[in-house]
């Protein structure tokens, strides 16, 4: 990575100049501070890419463009910069589709550079030719078409430019012949929008429903990491006193070790929080868009206040009373809104100022009561989890020792994990339930697929977040399933000198779909089932470390000597994890019901 301060950093040709379109865009490249980019060398892009290095722009060379995707996608959320991707047109391109899916749904700043095929051949079925805009426009804030070599600085500048202002992915599509010819052109300069703090008619409404909350709850959400507003969001909670929420898979939004801090809700979340949430009767959504999987009910409980105000502030106006009804809609950076929603504040007495003390108190038991149950919860305790713990007992792993609970796993993992460490979490059962356990004392260091939910996010999302961060620990949680769609990539991290550390749940099973199996399929099999090689023998194949790991008292020591190598040896390592095949509460038990069936033959199947 190019760590030189930005002072130091080559700065871009100033004025009106001659040059070829390939120097207009890698010169905008430079002005808008790009250092690394992910992706796979091709020749559509190849004059261009013969300039990265005098540049000061490193290639990050991959081994799959999803990976790429992924890795840019982790770059941004940790710099706050752009994070940058490239590939060949065509297959190459395609590749990246679900990738800047999944950075489209964690509003980052990715730029997805996609060389077409030339001008002289579109149209006529030529090779590796497609049409390359129509299969990123659903992911994608702003799509740059280069109509023009001309017009290749204009067009690279506004695609970073919007990447940024419209927070979340654009696309620059480029036919590759215009890399190539004489132009004159001046680069543009990077134009950052100044975000306030909202409205102050919304504003002074929101403050004047503050003032009358009882019981006010905070829902600090990816917006306030984004706005570097965690300080702004303490200042807020603590005159208000009010406990806070971390929005679904955004655990980083407010620091674990604060009084006030109850966990995260949705998808296997803090029970302190849903419980704190469920007596509010103002929600102050901060930075958060209250998506709906989010919110649903979770361990038994529908716990969203139904008769609660709430005040949503989000950067996107758009995102404004689109999933809940809301009382006052504040279209503002989180970080602003906040400073101004205290200001408002000062010198008022506050109705849920006479109770701060119960609250505090509430707060203090709820949370103790939620880390006994987890100290308590070893195990499922379903029938079906039963059954498998009592089958794998009967088991040894081929170290000759025991499968291990995928909560005690978790919660031994938990203790271990390093200061500043970045976690990123694949899609699945296991990775999911460690939404209960995962806590963060600074923004970006939590980083998960978001709504979309694919496998293969988590190891090369950590590779680009560590290119992006190298003083910090990096590291990946997975399931054997979505693992063994990227783990290819660890040859990316050894190639290049960007060590990660990877923990891989072993269970033999695709654990997330299993558990509908079970609850609405009366235990029918399709599919589900995994054999696995050693992924620890595989990761030594590759060039890095393997750990296997079947007895609890192994676990936190494994994961300290795994962050060792990658922080003093600059070695990738995977921890892997010997698990039952027990299962956690499943995925989407809104969307299914007990299956129905009319034809004879299929009669017995329900």
């Amino acid at each position: 990575m190019n760590t030189k301060p930005s002072s130091e950093r080559r700065q871009p040709v100033a004025g009106v100049q001659k040059m070829t379109p390939s120097e207009a865009f890698v010169e905008t490249l430079v002005a808008n501070g790009v250092t690394d980019v992910f992706g796979i060398m091709g020749s559509a892009f190849m004059d261009a890419m013969d300039i990265f290095a005098p540049a000061g722009i490193r290639l990050v060379p991959v081994v799959h463009e999803q990976g790429a995707g992924h890795m840019a996608d982790g770059y941004a959320r940790v710099s706050g910069r752009h994070g940058v991707v490239i590939g060949q047109n065509g297959p190459g391109i395609s590749n990246c589709v679900t990738s800047i899916a999944a950075a489209f749904w964690a509003h980052s700043p990715v730029v997805m550079i996609t060389p077409e095929t030339g001008t002289m051949g579109m149209g006529l079925g030529g090779f590796q030719e497609c049409n390359q805009l129509p299969m990123f426009q659903e992911f994608t804030k702003y799509q740059g078409h280069v109509n023009n070599a001309k017009r290749m600085a204009e067009y690279t500048g506004r695609c970073f430019d919007r990447a940024l202002s419209e927070m979340g992915p654009t696309q620059l599509n480029i036919p590759r012949d215009y890399f190539y010819g004489e132009i004159t052109c001046e680069i543009p300069k990077p134009q950052r929008l100044d975000r306030g703090p909202g409205g102050e008619h919304s504003l002074n409404e929101a403050a004047e429903l503050l003032a009358t909350a009882k019981f006010p709850v905070i829902i600090a959400g990816g917006g306030v990491v984004m706005a570097d507003g965690v300080a702004e969001a303490k200042a807020l909670a603590e005159r208000l006193g009010a406990p806070v929420v971390n929005s679904y898979l955004h655990n980083d939004s407010f620091p674990a070790s604060h009084p006030l801090w109850c966990g995260p809700l949705g998808y296997q979340g803090s029970k302190a929080a849903m419980k704190l949430m469920s007596q509010a009767d103002v929600v102050i959504a901060l930075g958060s868009r209250l998506g709906p999987f989010g919110t649903l009910p979770q361990h038994g409980m529908d716990y969203w206040p139904k008769d609660a105000k709430i005040i949503q502030i989000d950067a996107d106006h758009k995102m404004l009373g689109l999933v809940k009804k809301i009382s006052v809609g504040i279209c503002g950076d989180a970080k602003a809104a906040a400073v101004a929603l205290l200001a408002r504040l000062e010198g008022r007495t506050l109705a849920c100022d006479a109770s701060k003390a119960q609250r505090a108190e509430r707060i203090a038991g709820e949370k103790a009561a939620w880390e006994k149950e987890l100290d308590e919860w070893t195990h499922e305790r379903d029938p079906y989890s039963l059954d498998m713990i009592e089958e794998n007992a009967k088991e040894k792993t081929f170290s000759g020792g025991s499968y291990l609970h995928p909560r005690q796993v978790l919660r031994e993992l938990e203790k271990a994990m390093p200061p500043r460490a970045m976690v990123s979490t694949d899609i699945g059962n296991i990775n999911s339930v460690a939404n209960s356990y995962l806590r963060f004392e600074e923004p970006r260091s939590f980083f998960a697929p978001m709504s979309f939910g694919n496998c293969g996010y988590a190891l090369p999302t950590i590779i680009g977040a560590k290119a992006a961060a190298p003083d910090r620990p990096a590291i990946a949680y997975a399931g054997d399933g979505a693992w063994a769609m990227s783990m290819s990539e660890l040859m990316t991290a050894v190639r290049h000198d960007l060590p990660v550390t990877a923990v891989v749940f072993h269970n033999r099973q695709w654990g997330a779909e299993k558990k509908n199996q079970v609850d609405f399929y009366n235990r029918r099999f399709v599919a589900g089932e995994l054999d696995n090689p050693s992924f620890a023998e595989i990761a030594r194949s590759m060039g890095a470390e393997g750990i296997v790991v079947d007895k609890l008292e192994d676990i936190g020591p494994a994961l300290k000597k795994a962050v060792d190598m990658q922080m003093n040896a600059h070695k990738t390592c995977v921890v892997e994890i010997m698990c039952t095949r027990e299962l956690g509460d499943p995925f989407r038990r809104d969307a299914l019901s007990k299956p129905v069936r009319f034809l004879d033959k299929y009669k017995d199947y329900v």
